[in-house]
């Protein structure tokens, strides 16, 4: 028995450490220098992708990324905006059969692009939680703790970019950003 409360104040713990340190992380986006310069979207996509592919080999996923996906912004936030984004279509699609991402450009007047996938998805009535911190509209099914949406808010917003998504539990979710 108390080897069982020393376990459950360890994990606790470690949760504890692991949520200071996305509220660092989300303190310091804010406040890094930005320094823009033409990005290629596409080639860093499949370099988030590559990874996820060699950290988790078993996985078959159908992945198509758009090539000639540009914009202007600073390249490591915009990575951390694609890591977040990329990895989250990664993650909840993982219990699907016939795995699918897809990264695209959706409106090329305004330079919206798109992340979808076609996994656990969420019920669209929790939409005004989905950009804030800690506000996780998954159970543990899924690992996390709500931190990487409202990272990725927070750099859109500091390049005058934007971010919305559209989503059905079971069919997936798509998220449009603007840079």
């Amino acid at each position: 028995m108390g080897k069982d409360y020393l376990n459950r104040i360890r994990k606790a713990s470690q949760r504890m450490g692991y949520l200071i340190d996305d509220i660092l992380h989300l303190s310091r986006v804010s406040k890094l220098n930005i320094n823009k310069q033409n990005l290629d979207l596409s080639d860093m996509g499949q370099k988030i992708i590559q990874e996820l592919q060699q950290n988790h080999p078993d996985r078959q996923v159908d992945i198509h990324i758009d090539n000639g996906l540009h914009c202007y912004g600073d390249r490591q936030l915009i990575n951390i905006v694609l890591t977040n984004l990329l990895s989250n279509a990664w993650k909840y699609s993982a219990k699907k059969d016939q795995a699918s991402i897809e990264f695209g450009l959706y409106d090329k007047t305004n330079k919206v692009f798109f992340i979808r996938d076609n996994g656990a998805g969420f019920d669209m009535q929790y939409m005004d939680k989905l950009f804030s911190p800690f506000q996780r509209l998954h159970g543990s099914e899924f690992e996390g703790n709500g931190i990487g949406l409202a990272t990725v808010k927070r750099i859109l917003d500091r390049h005058n970019g934007s971010i919305r998504a559209e989503s059905k539990p079971g069919e997936g979710s798509c998220f449009y950003f603007s840079i």
